[in-house]
């Protein structure tokens, strides 16, 4: 039963980070790591800024959006 415990958990997990790379759960981290390692001189914006301006530049560019 450990054997079906630990793959159970396993699919868990992945669908967890799945769903999180999908909702952008992720996207703050990845684009802080991505500021210190090719832009060091940057000031790192907080969290609540990343999203404001990411949503700001969504509602001016919609793209493929449908609404």
């Amino acid at each position: 039963m450990t054997r079906a415990w630990r793959a159970t958990c396993s699919a868990v997990r992945s669908v967890g980070w799945y769903l999180g790379e999908l909702m952008g759960d992720h996207d703050y981290a990845k684009y802080v790591a991505h500021l210190r390692a090719h832009h060091p001189d940057r000031e790192v914006p907080t969290e609540k800024e990343f999203w404001r301006a990411r949503w700001a530049a969504q509602d001016a560019n919609p793209g493929a959006r449908c609404c």
